[in-house]
């Protein structure tokens, strides 16, 4: 017998999402950054989530340092844990959108595979991948946290953008360019792609 012989979902006997929104007055999306470490993910996130809470709006922030000191501190960044680190965080971010949350999340998610993976879990339509494209060197030259140097010498192994690939987005919701636009202007273009999509309609 199966561990899901066991299980006996009650979602039909529970509060649904729209109630929530209702409550909330707001649409809950994912909204899914990814890019390489340094590309600006992190700060738009936060400078977003105090935008909208401005607004009334609840959120989520999940950050990829945040997640991995606490809920996926047993994984590594091997391949195989790599997919289960962004599947757990998919299944989280599920749960805060059926709470009718908009959920902001600042993830490398390296491959085009690991993100479909999440917006299969999610679900297409509330599924936002937003491309926070900054070139390699400029994300090596800024270094926030001194991890391409590590990298570099070999301290740090799969390393992505160094010794593990990244690859960009086929069709992202949005792009921004953070080589070529300040902090202010990169969150005033996300927030102008998001605020139609996250207020309910008056």
């Amino acid at each position: 017998m199966s561990v899901q012989e066991h299980i006996h979902p009650i979602f039909d006997r529970i509060l649904q999402r729209s109630d929530k929104e209702a409550l909330l007055r707001q649409r809950a999306k994912v909204i899914w950054l990814t890019g390489l470490s340094g590309s600006g993910k992190s700060t738009i996130a936060q400078h977003i989530e105090k935008e909208l809470h401005q607004r009334g709006l609840l959120t989520m922030l999940l950050d990829g340092d945040n997640i991995r000191s606490g809920i996926n501190n047993n994984l590594s960044f091997s391949d195989t844990d790599r997919i289960e680190n962004i599947r757990r965080i998919a299944e989280v971010s599920k749960l805060f959108l059926n709470c009718g949350i908009i959920t902001l999340n600042s993830f490398v998610s390296p491959t085009n595979e690991i993100r479909e993976m999440a917006r299969n879990i999610i679900g297409a339509e509330d599924f936002l991948e937003v491309y926070i494209n900054a070139p390699l060197e400029v994300c090596e030259a800024r270094d926030v946290k001194g991890l391409y140097a590590k990298a570099r010498k070999g301290l740090i192994p799969d390393f992505t953008g160094i010794t593990a690939p990244f690859e960009a987005p086929e069709h992202p919701a949005l792009e921004i360019r953070t080589d070529q636009m300040s902090v202010k202007e990169s969150v005033r273009m996300l927030l102008d792609f998001i605020l139609p999509i996250i207020q309910q309609q008056a």
